[in-house]
């Protein structure tokens, strides 16, 4: 074994306790942390010839990248829709690590059945019935990609052809209707063949919405004149978390022949709360969803699960036909029902974060964010300058410059915001105008919070 390699296994404990050293402190005053840091990274450097060891590798870490490794963990951080990760999450995460297993398969370890532990719960935290099975995988565009890959060999089965061995051309004309869908479902198409110009936009509701108008997508089904199609259906947007109506999609189903998916990423959380859990009414008569779980379960980087009602035509997209892998009998290894041979486990830490906080922690969670949204929300309307660009639906705030809000200025106010070290927002377009948004999910935001971004939109708007 090589020298530095020997000496930091004998050391290990020592390296190990200075690596929770460091992540404790920089957990500790995350709250504190710049949101985001805009300043220029350091230079590249050449690659070490000779090793420095562990313990000279963490100082250097610490001296050299740390400190510019934003605060997207913490509370204030309102991009995208960036979950934190729960300290019962970073432990699981933290032994994901150290156990560095397989999951690809079950031969000799229980990892493969702590996933589909894992996989069981969420599909009863989000409704979903035991038709559905799932796997975990990296985040909501593989969900969604692995989703409309097996719409994709449904649409063969129906056509009388196997897309899996003959390829996507088997198939002629693809239709996938939808209206307002993610970004990734483009991508998704594009990757599996279908194409991102086979995405047809659907009309959506009138009245500041972005939800799909049933009767419009009837009419476009009925257009099709009986060929099988694809129906990407929204369980919360991206720009104001609003939500198809599912219940209504899914009977379509009884005049129309379709594939439903539905892109949960964020929204399929209202499921655990009372007072939301009406907007995903319907997700269970999915074909297959997406959720991602890195967003609102608030475990790391990276992890999302996929549903489907069809294991047999996900087994045939995604086995892995080798003979040491073995065959997809029975209880498929999760080798043959994702993109991955080699998988981590990523179910550790959403397994650990269930276990710590159950259903009652995670809808605290949630409930929580939306109360803080919408107080932040309405304090947003009230300030001269801006204005709501949706009504706060559930958890994101949409808005804009009350005058001439042009992207080059929206810009420049998202810039503001960030250099403060306060908040982050993200830019979008709502309905053709230029705006901002700030999503809620982190675990750790708290209506302090929502008092130091405000105090930073009212110095800056």
């Amino acid at each position: 074994m090589h020298r530095t390699l020997a000496d930091d296994l004998s050391r290990l404990p020592e390296l190990l306790s200075t690596a929770r050293d460091l992540a404790v402190q920089e957990l500790a005053g995350l709250a504190e942390r710049p949101v985001v840091r805009l300043d220029k990274a350091p230079d590249p450097e050449a690659l070490p010839g000779i090793g420095a060891g562990g313990e000279a590798a963490l100082a250097r870490f610490a001296e050299r990248w740390a400190p510019g490794f934003s605060g997207s963990a913490g509370p204030r951080y309102l991009g995208f829709v960036t979950g934190g990760a729960t300290p019962a999450s970073v432990a699981g995460d933290w032994l994901t690590g150290a156990y560095d297993q397989n999951g690809s398969g079950a031969a000799g370890s229980w990892a493969t059945a702590l996933e589909r532990e894992t996989v069981g719960w969420l599909r009863e935290l989000f409704g979903l019935g035991a038709a559905h099975s799932g796997a975990f995988v990296t985040g909501a565009t593989t969900s969604n990609t692995v989703g409309l890959a097996i719409a994709r060999e449904w649409l063969g089965e129906r056509l009388g052809v196997s897309v899996s061995r003959d390829g996507t051309a088997a198939l002629g004309r693809v239709e996938v209707l939808s209206g307002s869908p993610h970004s990734s479902i483009g991508k998704a198409l594009s990757v599996l063949g279908i194409g991102r110009d086979r995405l047809r936009s659907v009309p959506v509701l009138p009245g500041n919405r972005e939800a799909v108008d049933v009767a419009a997508l009837d009419r476009a089904l009925s257009e099709l004149d009986g060929r099988p199609a694809i129906v990407v259906a929204n369980a919360g947007t991206v720009n104001t978390v609003d939500f198809d109506d599912l219940r209504a999609i899914a009977a379509l189903k009884e005049r129309h022949d379709f594939w439903l998916h539905v892109d949960a990423a964020f929204g399929g959380f209202a499921a655990l709360s009372p007072s939301y859990a009406a907007l995903v009414d319907g997700l269970d008569a999915a074909d297959s969803v997406c959720v991602d779980l890195h967003k609102w379960l608030n475990v790391p980087y990276d992890a999302a699960v996929q549903f489907t009602r069809r294991r047999d035509l996900q087994v045939a997209v995604f086995h892995n036909a080798s003979p040491y892998l073995g065959l997809p009998v029975g209880e498929p290894d999760f080798v043959h029902l994702t993109p991955e041979n080699s998988r981590r486990l990523r179910a550790l830490p959403a397994w650990f974060s269930l276990v710590a906080y159950g259903r009652e922690g995670h809808r605290e969670i949630v409930e929580r964010n939306v109360a803080l949204a919408r107080d932040l929300g309405e304090r947003i309307a009230g300030l001269d300058g801006l204005r709501l660009l949706a009504p706060v639906r559930l958890n994101v705030v949409c808005f804009t410059l009350a005058e001439d809000p042009t992207r080059e200025r929206v810009a420049e106010l998202a810039h503001a915001l960030a250099e403060t070290g306060e908040v982050f927002v993200t830019p979008t377009v709502y309905d053709g105008t230029p705006g901002l948004r700030a999503a809620f999910s982190n675990w750790r935001t708290s209506a302090d919070d929502v008092d130091r971004i405000i105090g930073a939109v009212t110095r800056v708007r």
